[in-house]
């Protein structure tokens, strides 16, 4: 691999550190600027970057590793990271040199955790659906059917069973355990009624929420500096025990058309929804799923309407933005707002 390529990856993996700062996590920005220096070292884990064969911000390759050394640290397998997660050092040096004892003593362990994009599933994105679930309750019917692409563990796919507060408008379940109030900028969404009549998902890899050690897996990849994340996640634990969210493992593409040919009920709004799961799509994958949306969008009627609504990263701002299309007559994607990549907080932009 010539130098020009090497440095588009480091390039990429900074732009990702980039990326972690404007989300309010420099803790996991150092450990991913660490990364960078394994590139010219003799582990398997740094040959993996040096020689990446994507794109690696677009692929999020440096959270992968990021993932495994969080999950080293919280299955306590190395203490030694506690220096850095608990920030008693902030030197980059100091992280470079201390990340890299640990890929080196650990390297056949952590180099599987590449094999596979970072299982991403945020509870606290809910927040979003939610939003333009109310948006459209005013504009073609509180009933909604929802399908999710890229479903991961399932956490979403659970959020008929959250409960939200969305600057003062509330929906879901008064008792649940998991509590869903993020930081509201803007006017607030429309107070409407929504009932979420069924919730299914896919993913190309599933994972089981209610197996421990899948659980534990899934939290390396939550950001340290974000402990609310993981109180949101014991939460989503704890509802998936009580009741498994409906996964299948498919292809997203496959499984749209499949879910589009099924019966739809009259006076029930079918929601195609997606949270950070667009880049990861091969083009082929995309435009399949994009024209089987459109297909059916064509057929839709006033008693059985068709929606997609995403919450999506904007690959030249960063901003992760909720956008919305029905069918039929509001064909043209409409931008609702923009989100923290975790919940954190909304900006509401909706009519």
């Amino acid at each position: 691999m010539n130098i020009l390529d090497v440095e588009d990856i480091a390039q990429g993996m900074r732009s990702q550190a980039e990326h972690c700062l404007r989300n309010d996590a420099p803790v996991t920005a150092s450990i991913i600027i660490a990364q960078l220096a394994l590139i010219n070292g003799p582990t398997a884990c740094g040959k993996k970057i040096a020689n990446w064969p994507g794109k690696p911000l677009e692929d999020a390759m440096p959270l992968r590793l990021t993932g495994g050394l969080h999950h080293l640290y919280l299955s306590g397998k190395e203490p030694r990271l506690a220096e850095i997660y608990e920030g008693r050092i902030s030197d980059q040096d100091a992280i470079d040199l201390l990340v890299g004892q640990v890929v080196a003593d650990h390297d056949a362990e952590l180099l599987p955790w590449f094999d596979s994009p970072p299982q991403t599933n945020e509870s606290g994105r809910s927040a979003s659906f939610m939003a333009g679930l109310l948006w459209l309750s005013e504009r073609i019917g509180p009933r909604f059917e929802l399908l999710e692409l890229g479903a991961s563990a399932g956490v979403n796919t659970m959020m008929e069973r959250y409960h939200y507060d969305l600057n003062g408008v509330l929906a879901g379940p008064e008792d649940s355990p998991m509590r869903i109030k993020p930081e509201w900028r803007g006017p607030p969404p429309p107070q409407a009624p929504v009932e979420i009549v069924s919730i299914r998902g896919c993913d190309q890899n599933p994972i089981d929420l209610t197996d421990d050690e899948t659980a534990a897996h899934l939290k390396g990849y939550i950001w340290p500096e974000m402990p609310a994340r993981f109180e949101r996640m014991g939460a989503s634990i704890t509802l998936a025990k009580q009741e498994a969210p409906d996964l299948v493992k498919a292809d997203a593409a496959d499984w749209t058309e499949e879910q589009l040919t099924r019966p739809q009920e009259s006076g029930v709004t079918r929601v195609l929804i997606h949270s950070i799961v667009w880049q990861y799509l091969p083009q082929p994958t995309k435009d399949r799923i994009t024209a089987a949306m459109e297909t059916a969008g064509k057929a839709a009627t006033a008693d059985r309407p068709l929606a997609w609504m995403s919450l999506e990263t904007n690959r030249k701002t960063f901003r992760h933005e909720l956008t919305i299309r029905y069918w039929p007559g509001g064909e043209q994607p409409t931008l609702l707002g923009s989100a923290h990549a975790h919940g954190a907080w909304l900006e509401w932009l909706g009519e």
